[in-house]
């Protein structure tokens, strides 16, 4: 599978690092292991100078600014930025704002703290601690989304849609901004159009008002950007917001200055073609709107956020192949778009189950939906029927049959279809359709049952891949694995790289006496102890207790589009930060994944 120019970078990164150490096989190696292994508290080293992240990532990371706001804004994979914040410190609110404030005082929320809370797995609100706003901004900016493991975005979800506190040296607006345009990319618009929604209208900066537009059109909602139309065409000047006041006239049920306002926009060339006349139809859904508008695609050629939004929310198809101009996050927003029928979000939805946009639960309750509704596609009721037989067959062999079946040669998306079946197999008598271990192992790993896995580490075959991932993640697991258990483990598929792959993940979870470790180091020649500006960076943001800055900076280390591209030594390291700062349930199924999809 090729790899972007990202992962070549890194992988360069590493191999240079590594060329430093001692060759394997002199008489007293060096330790290839980094000071202070077995106890997951690195050594600090010194900080680096500077406020950004640049020397962490090769300069082809950085993206290119855009205006998001725009209509004419496509949005293909390398999704343009927002504005970079300009300022480093709050700007106050002028006379004006301050007047126009519709909250009394105690209503009001403060920049100091962000978020829409109340997040499942969410982190602490000092999860940055000291960290400088301006680098966690640029390493925020420099993420390459979607990421190919589902648990780290899941953890990267929850993370930047955590109530957190405002970093020093950036504006709190900004900030919320600068997540929400990340969780875009990630496909995550719920999310994001919480994050962007949590700061007050009269506190949005201008990189927020952007954003802002963004998550309410990923969202399907026209309707959101009203309450920020009037600032936007103030702050931006940009033709969106000249398009929403029009549209937020007629849905507040103003047809007149809707139809006065659209002839303006239309007249001065504001918006023409598709985009005029969807924001006509949105226009005149308000109370006596009274216009029937169809929607022509033809000419155009691409799919906007524009033209998602206001397509979604008035319930006009989209054609299948606009999707093609367009990066997969925006068929994760499609997943999560309410206006979409049951059969024809289902594909969307379970692309967005493998990478974690969805859960288990959801993807679960989309497929009960399917089977209950009427003049669905022969496809989907089939396999929502197997399902059902999955989770409450009449006999084990029923349901062992059922699951495999949706594992079936025609699932498009195989680990969605693993994730899909999870308490289905963790449901299943412990030993049962063990010829199948490693994929209902998998399964139920994938939606975080590591209990359930546990249960069948006595009867799956040691040395294969279901025992691999229980050992990897039992979260009961007392003592420690030897270097034999790792020398003996063979994978299917790429046996040398999964065993490169369970070693590093053992090392990392502090699952390896130090001896071993070292031994499987250099027999596997994974350089876990190899140094880089971002294996230092990592080991300060954990010496420093910033679980947020740990989270991303091992996001930043899985820019690549699939397992296959992610260097061992690199899971070791990312295995090891997140357990020294207590996310080691996180590590643990990352690491099992790992083993699951390389």
């Amino acid at each position: 599978m090729p790899i972007s120019a990202k992962t070549r970078a890194g992988i360069a990164a590493l191999a240079i690092a590594a060329a430093a150490l001692p060759a394997i096989g002199q008489d007293r190696p060096e330790s290839l292991l980094p000071p202070g292994f077995g106890d997951n508290q690195p050594t600090p080293t010194p900080r680096a100078t500077g406020n950004g992240p640049a020397s962490l990532l090769p300069p082809s990371v950085a993206a290119s600014p855009g205006q998001p706001g725009a209509i004419v804004q496509p949005l293909p994979t390398d999704t343009p930025s927002p504005t970079p914040s300009a300022t480093p410190t709050p700007t106050p609110m002028d006379a004006k704002a301050l007047a126009d404030y519709e909250l009394p005082p105690f209503a009001r929320r403060s920049l100091a703290l962000v978020g829409p809370g109340g997040v499942d797995g969410g982190l602490p609100a000092d999860a940055f601690g000291r960290a400088d706003g301006r680098y966690l901004e640029g390493l925020m900016r420099s993420l390459d989304a979607p990421l190919p493991s589902r648990w780290m975005s899941i953890l990267l979800r929850r993370t930047l849609a955590s109530q957190l506190r405002t970093p020093r040296n950036v504006n709190g607006a900004d900030f919320a901004a600068e997540r929400a345009w990340l969780l875009l990319r990630m496909g995550e618009s719920v999310a994001a159009r919480a994050v962007a929604q949590s700061v007050d209208t009269g506190n949005a900066s201008r990189k927020l008002l952007e954003v802002a537009m963004n998550t309410s059109l990923a969202t399907g909602d026209p309707g959101g950007l009203c309450p920020l139309a009037d600032r936007g065409r103030q702050a931006t000047g940009e033709r969106g917001w000249v398009m929403a006041q029009a549209m937020c006239a007629g849905l507040s049920g103003n047809a007149t200055a809707a139809k006065s306002l659209m002839a303006q926009a239309r007249r001065r060339r504001v918006a023409e073609g598709v985009d005029l006349r969807l924001a006509q139809k949105v226009s005149g859904a308000g109370p006596g709107g009274g216009q029937a508008v169809t929607i022509e695609w033809s000419p155009a050629d691409t799919l906007t956020v524009w033209r998602f939004g206001l397509a979604s929310a008035t319930g006009v198809a989209i054609p299948a192949e606009m999707f093609a101009t367009t990066g997969s996050q925006v068929r994760y927003w499609q997943a999560l778009s309410p206006s979409v029928g049951d059969a024809d979000r289902l594909p969307y939805a379970e692309a967005a189950a493998g990478q974690g946009v969805l859960s288990n639960a959801a993807l679960v309750d989309l497929f009960g939906a399917i089977d209950e509704g009427d003049d669905v596609p022969a496809a989907a009721s089939a396999a929502a029927s197997d399902l059902r037989v999955a989770y409450v067959g009449g006999d084990t062999d029923a349901r062992i049959g059922a699951i495999r079946q949706l594992w079936g040669e025609a699932a498009a998306t195989p680990y969605a279809r693993l994730v899909l079946t999870a308490r289905a197999a963790a449901r299943l008598p412990v030993g049962e359709g063990l010829e199948d271990a490693d994929r209902l192992v998998a399964s139920m790993l994938s939606a975080g049952l590591d209990r359930s896995a546990a249960r069948w580490r006595g009867r799956v075959t040691q040395g294969g891949d279901a025992w691999a991932m229980i050992a990897l993640a039992d979260p009961d697991r007392g003592g420690r694995l030897t270097y034999n258990a790792v020398a003996g483990y063979g994978g299917t598929g790429d046996a040398a790289l999964k065993q490169r792959l369970f070693f590093a993940g053992l090392a990392g979870l502090g699952r390896l006496t130090p001896e071993d470790a070292q031994r499987a180091a250099e027999a596997l020649e994974v350089p876990v102890g190899a140094s880089n500006a971002w294996t230092q960076a990592l080991d300060r943001a954990v010496m420093a207790r910033e679980p947020g800055t740990v989270v991303l900076l091992c996001a930043v280390g899985l820019q690549t589009p699939a397992w296959r591209g992610v260097p061992p030594a690199t899971l070791y390291r990312i295995t090891a930060a997140l357990t020294a700062v207590g996310l080691d349930g996180y590590a643990r199924m990352i690491a099992a994944e790992a083993i699951a999809r390389a």
